[in-house]
C-alpha cells in the first residue's frame, strides 16, 4: 500500500504540473476545475464505460444512459432514498459509489447479487444499517467504505469476502440510548469476530473523532482478531475500544504492518517486552491519562508522531523506545507531571530525529509542570541536543522562569526554524536563547505578561540570522523591542513584523536598528496606546523602509501626536490600513464594526502615497489584506 500511495502521489504531481489538478486548502486533497472535470467525465463515459451522475440532485434511481457494459457508476452526493428492487444488470461493473446519499437506508437483496466483478463499493455517509445476505456474493470485492454513517451496521457477513483488502469504517457510530438523566448514554458496540477471517486485508480503518465517540459510543475490536490479519499493512484505531493489555502483543506479531494509529489510556498497558520487535514506518500513538479525555488525536499517513498526556519517557519500556520514540519526528506533551526538563526527555527517548516538539501546561492548573525548559547542569550525557528540531511550541507553561540554564553544546537546536510561545506568564527574558538560534525563521511571542524585551546585548554577536517573521502579541511589559545595543544582524532578513497590544511600548526601533530593516515587507501595529513613533527619529531624518508593501495601523491614539510628522518613508507601499489613528486624515471610524464594514470598500489615496513617499498608488483599508496580516500569527487575545 505504501508503494501504491507513492505511485498516486507521483501521478497527482504530474497532473498538477500539467495544470489538470490544483492544490487544495484541505490537507491531502486536490481540486479540479469544472471544465477539466466535465471533459474527463465525457471521455470516461464515451470510452471507458463510466456512468457519472455525481452531485446532480437525484432523488431516485434514474438509469437513463446506463448500459450493461458499464464498469464504473458514481451516484455520490445525491438525495437518493431507495434503490431498485430488481437486479442491477452490469456484469462488468467494478466501481460503485453511493456515498453521501444521506437518507439511503437499504440495499435491496437482489440489487447486487449479479455484481460478481465489483472491486470497490462506497456506502459512506448513508443511513444503511443492514447489509443484505447477497453481499456474500461480492466475491471479488477488494475495497469497502462504510465511513461516517448515521447508524451502526452489522458487518458479520463481510467476513465472507476473502479478497477484501481495504475495510474502512472511519467515524463508524456506536449506539446510544437515553440515560436516567435524559442525555444520550454512549454504548459499546463490538465488531464481529468474522473480521478475523479477512486474511487478505491490508488496510483496516476504524478511527473515530472524539465528538463521535462521546456521543454515539465506542466501537470495540475483540481480542485475538487483529493478530489473525497477517497481511495487514495499515491499521487506524484511535478512539476505538480494545483490550489494551494485549494490543501491542497482537500488533508486534504482524510482520507486514507498516502504519499504526491508536490511542491508549495509560502507559502501563505497554508491556515490558514483546515477542517480536515491530518495524513500523509510520505511526501516531496517543497515550492519555484518562479514557474520557478529548486529548486523543490522529495524524496523517506519513506521520511519525506521539501525543502524551500525563506521560513521560521514563515510564516507557526499552523496546518501545527503540521501535517508536527513536523514530519519532513530532512529539506533543500535555500536562505531563513529573517532567523536570526536556533534556531528560531527549536523552530517555533518544529523540535524535525529532522535528516538531510541543510542550503544554494549563493556565488554570496550579500544578507546577516546569520552571526550566532545559538545564544542562543536571544532564549526565554529553553532546548536542535537538539537532534536527525545526519547530518548538511552548503553550501555557505559566510557571516557566528560564528557557535554558547552563550552556548548550555546539550544534544544539541548530535547525530550529519556528519558536512559538503562548501564555508563558512569568518568563521575562528570551533574548539569550533566541539570539543563539542561527536558523530561526519565525518568532511568535504571545501573551507573556512579564516579558520586558525581545532582543538585547548578551555578550556575543550572532554571525547570521534568518529571522523572517516576528510576531509580538501582548499583554506584556515590553517598553522597547531591543534593550541596549541589539545585534543588527537579527533584523537583516526580517520580512514580516506584527506588534499587538504592547501597552507600554513608545517606539518600535532605534534609528540604527531600523536601518537594518531593508527586507521588511509587512508591518502590522495594533492597540499600542502609548506608541508615539515607529522609529526613534535622529536629526529629523526619516528612515527609509525600501521594500515595505503592506502597512496596517490600528488603535494607536498617540502615534505622531507629538511630532506631527511621519518618521518612515515607504517607496514601495501598496496597501495601507489605518483605523482609529486620529493624526491621519484618512483614518477610518473608531467604531470597530464600522471600520470593518468600510474596509470592504476599495479605494486609492494620493494623499497616502504622498504621506509615506510611495511611488505606487496606495490602496486604503483593504480588509482582506488586514485579515492576511493578522492570520500569520498564532492568534490574537482580544
Amino acid at each position: 500500500m505504501v508503494e501504491a500511495r507513492g505511485i498516486v502521489v507521483s501521478v497527482v504531481k504530474y497532473l498538477k504540473d500539467s495544470s489538470l489538478l490544483m492544490d487544495s486548502e484541505k490537507n491531502g486533497c486536490v481540486k479540479m476545475h469544472d471544465v477539466i472535470r466535465d471533459t474527463a467525465i465525457q471521455i470516461a463515459e464515451s470510452e471507458d464505460g463510466f456512468w457519472v451522475k455525481a452531485g446532480c440532485g437525484l432523488k431516485g434511481w434514474r438509469p437513463r444512459g446506463l448500459h450493461a457494459g458499464c464498469t464504473a457508476i458514481s451516484l455520490m452526493r445525491n438525495e437518493i432514498r431507495k434503490l431498485p428492487e430488481e437486479e442491477l444488470v452490469c456484469p462488468h461493473l467494478q466501481i460503485l459509489l453511493l456515498n453521501r446519499n444521506d437518507d439511503l437506508d437499504e440495499i435491496p437483496e437482489k440489487f447486487i447479487q449479479k455484481l460478481n466483478e465489483l472491486r470497490l463499493l462506497d456506502l459512506s455517509d448513508t443511513s444503511i444499517s443492514v447489509l443484505p445476505q447477497s453481499f456474500s456474493l461480492l466475491t471479488n470485492l477488494q475495497a469497502l467504505y462504510l465511513d461516517s454513517r448515521k447508524k451502526f451496521i452489522d458487518i458479520s457477513i463481510v467476513g465472507k469476502l476473502k479478497k477484501l483488502e481495504i475495510l474502512s469504517m472511519r467515524n463508524c457510530p456506536g449506539s446510544g440510548g437515553l440515560s436516567r438523566s435524559g442525555y444520550e448514554s454512549p454504548e459499546e458496540r463490538v465488531l464481529p469476530r468474522e473480521i478475523g477471517h479477512l486474511t487478505n486485508l491490508r488496510i483496516l480503518d476504524v478511527n473515530r473523532s472524539w465528538a463521535r465517540a462521546s456521543v454515539s459510543g465506542v466501537v470495540t475490536i475483540p481480542s485475538k482478531v487483529i493478530s489473525k490479519l497477517h497481511k495487514l499493512e495499515e491499521l487506524y484505531m484511535v478512539y476505538c475500544g480494545f483490550e489494551e493489555a494485549n494490543i501491542f502483543d497482537e500488533l508486534a506479531g504482524l510482520s507486514n504492518l507498516k502504519i499504526v494509529q491508536l490511542g491508549i489510556s495509560d502507559a502501563k498497558y505497554i508491556p515490558n517486552n514483546v515477542e517480536a520487535k515491530p518495524d513500523w514506518d509510520y505511526f501516531y500513538i496517543s497515550i492519555v491519562s484518562r479514557r474520557d479525555s478529548a486529548a486523543y488525536k490522529t495524524g496523517d499517513h506519513n506521520s511519525r508522531s506521539l501525543f502524551f498526556r500525563g506521560v513521560t519517557m521514563s515510564t516507557l519500556p526499552d523496546w518501545f523506545i527503540n521501535a517508536v520514540t527513536k523514530k519519532t519526528e513530532k512529539l506533543e506533551y500535555e500536562c505531563c507531571r513529573g517532567m523536570s526538563d526536556i533534556l531528560m526527555e531527549y536523552d530517555h527517548g533518544r529523540l535524535h530525529k525529532l522535528k516538531h516538539l510541543t510542550v503544554s501546561g494549563h493556565f488554570l492548573d496550579s500544578y507546577v509542570y516546569m520552571t526550566e525548559l532545559m538545564n544542562t547542569t543536571r544532564r549526565v550525557q554529553k553532546g548536542s541536543v535537538f539537532e534536527n528540531l525545526e519547530e518548538l511550541h511552548l503553550i501555557s507553561l505559566i510557571h516557566l522562569e528560564e528557557l535554558c540554564v547552563g550552556e548548550l553544546q555546539p550544534g544544539s537546536l541548530s535547525n530550529l526554524k519556528v519558536l512559538h510561545m503562548f501564555c508563558c506568564l512569568i518568563l521575562k527574558n528570551v533574548s539569550k536563547f533566541v539570539q543563539r538560534l542561527p536558523n530561526l525563521e519565525k518568532l511568535d511571542l504571545n501573551w507573556m505578561d512579564e516579558l520586558e524585551y525581545v532582543f538585547g546585548c548578551e555578550g556575543f554577536e550572532p554571525e547570521q540570522s534568518k529571522l523572517r517573521e516576528m510576531h509580538l502579541l501582548g499583554p506584556n511589559l515590553v517598553k522597547k523591542i531591543c534593550s541596549g545595543p541589539a545585534p543588527r544582524v537579527m533584523f537583516q532578513s526580517l520580512k514580516s513584523l506584527t506588534i499587538y497590544r504592547c501597552e507600554l511600548l513608545r517606539s518600535l526601533f532605534a534609528c540604527d536598528v531600523a536601518q537594518c530593516l531593508f527586507q521588511l515587507e509587512d508591518l502590522l501595529v495594533e492597540q499600542c496606546p502609548l506608541l508615539g513613533t515607529v522609529i526613534e527619529v535622529v536629526n529629523n531624518e526619516k528612515t527609509v523602509l525600501p521594500k515595505l508593501k503592506n502597512l496596517a495601523l490600528r488603535k494607536l491614539p498617540m502615534l505622531y501626536g507629538a511630532s506631527g510628522t511621519v518618521d518612515i518613508e515607504c517607496p514601495s507601499l501598496e496597501h495601507l490600513i489605518v483605523v482609529d489613528c486620529p493624526q491621519f486624515s484618512f483614518s477610518t471610524s473608531s467604531n470597530y464594526s464600522e471600520s470593518l464594514e468600510s474596509m470592504n470598500h476599495v479605494s486609492f489615496s494620493t494623499s497616502a502615497s504622498d504621506y509615506f513617499g510611495s511611488t505606487n498608488p496606495v490602496q486604503l483599508n483593504d480588509f482582506q489584506m488586514y485579515q492576511f496580516l493578522r492570520g500569520r500569527t498564532s492568534g490574537f487575545q482580544l
